[in-house]
C-alpha cells in the first residue's frame, strides 16, 4: 500500500457488493464526469464478474470524441493493491486508461477494450 490512485467508476464498481468482494471494503468517493464517452451494453464473458455483479450485461464506456457526450460516475481513491484488484475484476472485456475528468482531475477509468 505504497501509493494511491484515482479511479473513476460509472458501473458495477459503484455497487457495494462488488466493492466489498473486490476491495474488502465499501468505498467513498465524489461525483465527476467523463466527457467524450458514452455508455453502451457489453456482454460480460467472465463468470466471476457476472456472479459478483449479478449482471450478465454491463454498461461500458466507449470513446465517441464528441464533447457533448458525457458519462456520470464517482471518483474513488484506491491503494495500488486495490487498483490491481480492480484490474483483476475488469479482466478481458475492459481496459484501464488514464483520462482527465470534468473536474480537471486525472484519473484511471475502465473502458471497452474494443474502443481504447
Amino acid at each position: 500500500m505504497t501509493g494511491t490512485a484515482s479511479l473513476f467508476a460509472y458501473g458495477t464498481l459503484r455497487q457495494s457488493n462488488v466493492q466489498i468482494a473486490t476491495f474488502g471494503r465499501k468505498l467513498e468517493g465524489k461525483p465527476d464526469t467523463l466527457a467524450g464517452y458514452a455508455l453502451s451494453p457489453l456482454a460480460i464473458s467472465d463468470a466471476y464478474v457476472v456472479r459478483t455483479s449479478g449482471l450478465a450485461v454491463h454498461t461500458a464506456a466507449h470513446f465517441t470524441g464528441n464533447p457533448a457526450d458525457a458519462v456520470s460516475g464517482i471518483t474513488y481513491a484506491l491503494t495500488d493493491a486495490e487498483l490491481h484488484s480492480a484490474d483483476e475484476y475488469e479482466v478481458a472485456d475492459m481496459v484501464r486508461i488514464e483520462v482527465t475528468l470534468g473536474s480537471g482531475a486525472r484519473s484511471f477509468v475502465y473502458v471497452r477494450a474494443d474502443s481504447a
